[in-house]
């Protein structure tokens, strides 16, 4: 019988909150999202680095759950995700809608851990604007392989 070979292990799989605080009426005002967007996760005590601005990496292993929802600072402004683009191999986001609610958040799977930032693009509706904004900064997915070789 061959000897056995020890297994990394793996921690289980969690969910991943990715919250986007938006100043509409800012981001309205100039027309753009560059300097109203605040990204989130609740993931920062395994590594994700970037709280506060749209560049946030969100430190992901293969099989985390991810949920985006969207928090408008100023209460009475419509503020929705539009779409959220990103490699399909890694994670496929969904539209979905909280039961009894018209409040809007999106899912998806991790499908494979990563072994180098992975840059992805979200975009919102804000206001009766009909055109989405979508931030030139891009928010990240980074692996556990990212935080050693960023010295972490």
């Amino acid at each position: 019988m061959p000897p056995k070979t020890k297994q990394p292990e793996r921690r289980p799989s969690r969910p991943v909150t990715i919250t986007a605080v938006i100043d509409p009426v800012a981001a309205l005002a100039s027309e753009n999202l560059d300097d109203s967007l605040y990204l989130y996760d609740t993931n920062k005590a395994a590594g994700s680095t970037g709280f506060g601005t749209p560049e946030l990496h969100s430190r992901v292993t293969k099989g985390d759950t991810l949920l985006w929802n969207v928090i408008p600072l100023e209460c009475e402004t419509y503020a929705a995700i539009t779409d959220i683009e990103i490699d399909p191999r890694v994670a496929e986001p969904t539209r979905k809608v909280y039961p009894g609610t018209d409040i809007v958040f999106w899912t998806a799977e991790v499908k494979q851990d990563l072994t180098e930032p992975l840059r992805y693009r979200i975009s919102f509706l804000l206001g009766t604007v009909t055109t989405p904004f979508t931030p030139t900064a891009r928010p990240a997915l980074a692996g556990p392989a990212d935080q050693a070789r960023e010295g972490r």
